[in-house]
């Protein structure tokens, strides 16, 4: 499909740089097929759903991915950034290099070695591989739990392009760009429906029979990425680690068995497991890397309802909640999300959305 089909303007002040406060106040669009829209709160989400319906949601963590460092070549000194995207080894890192033209193979990168950061550490790496689009290989001197504990001392919390294009991330965002049940480590940016859920909203889905489940996928920088292509054809996905636990896909298959409904906290949540889904309906356990791409026309397996927050334009998830509800409804929902005064994209609000399978 043509990717100008997925485009839309979007006014800057529509773009949220800090959560709501408390995060379930946050509102939510709700989209049925062949009903008006309904402008809610997140905190309104027990009564949208049934007793036994399944939330399934992201337990991925994100961690301090970027990195400010300076190559090292001889006497010649250039600064640049790393932005990690996909572990592959204990000491290795997929990396987003910026500007990548300043790195060559051989390369030595000195992470943390600034003024700021000289006391808190350092953190060193040698340049094994070139990609395109600034991709590197990075392999660290160090490993394993050193390794991690290195990156808490000495990286930021990766904040996606357009916040961090207007302010510096700080302390609270090492806070709100995390969700309450974040877990397992591994990702580089949140799984950002999840953001809006507090304990107390947890509370009342469990007081409305309301089950919970976790999967993990670590959310990569390539999430961020632009479609470049001019036919979505042309585009390649960027590959994220996932996992679905064996209990977990049978507790799954079990209410899909009983006509319970399946709802995605989150686009990562969906394709992970639509990723593991069977032709005859069911679940898998599921354990490595997904470059699942959703485009209209996908026939879904798995998932029947999808909590997200609102997206970019010509983003691959603006392509994917336009296979779960039509191309012209979910143009139809973002006009209205604009007008209305809808807050976008990662901080901003949610939108719940049932499977339109016609």
């Amino acid at each position: 499909m043509r990717v100008d089909l997925f485009d839309f303007e979007l006014p800057e002040e529509r773009i949220a740089l800090r959560p709501a406060e408390p995060r379930d106040s946050a509102r939510m669009l709700l989209v049925r097929p062949g009903e008006e829209f309904a402008d809610l709160k997140v905190g309104d989400l027990p009564s949208l759903l049934e007793p036994g319906d399944v939330l399934v949601l992201n337990d991925t963590r994100v961690i301090p991915a970027q990195l400010k460092g300076r190559r090292v070549r001889g006497e010649a000194v250039a600064h640049v950034d790393a932005t990690l995207h996909m572990r592959v080894g204990p000491d290795r890192w997929l990396a987003f290099m910026r500007p990548g033209k300043r790195v060559a193979v051989g390369d030595r990168i000195q992470f943390g070695h600034s003024a700021e950061a000289c006391m808190l550490g350092q953190l060193d790496a040698t340049v094994i591989e070139k990609g395109e689009a600034g991709e590197a290989l990075l392999a660290f001197d160090v490993s394993g739990p050193v390794l991690d504990e290195a990156l808490h001392a000495v990286g930021h919390i990766p904040l996606p392009p357009y916040i961090a294009s207007k302010r510096a991330d700080d302390e609270r965002d090492r806070r709100d760009y995390q969700t309450v049940y974040a877990k397992e480590e591994g990702a580089v940016a949140a799984p950002t429906a999840g953001l809006h859920f507090t304990p107390e909203l947890f509370a009342a889905l469990e007081a409305k029979g309301i089950e919970q489940h976790f999967v993990t996928l670590h959310v990569g920088a390539g999430t961020f990425l632009p479609v470049k292509a001019d036919d979505t054809a042309e585009h390649k996905m960027h590959s994220e680690i996932g996992h679905v636990s064996a209990e977990t896909a049978a507790a799954l298959n079990a209410a899909k068995a009983r006509g319970s409904r399946i709802v995605a906290v989150g686009t990562t949540s969906l394709r992970l497991m639509e990723s593991a889904a069977r032709a005859d309906g069911t679940i898998a356990a599921w354990s490595g890397p997904t470059d699942i791409f959703i485009t209209p026309g996908y026939r879904f397996k798995f998932v029947d309802a999808l909590m997200t927050n609102f997206h970019l334009p010509r983003s691959t998830l603006f392509m994917l909640v336009s296979a779960f509800c039509g191309l012209e409804r979910m143009q139809g929902v973002y006009a209205h999300a604009i007008a209305d005064g809808y807050r976008f994209y990662s901080y901003g609000d949610a939108s719940l959305l049932f499977r339109n399978d016609r």
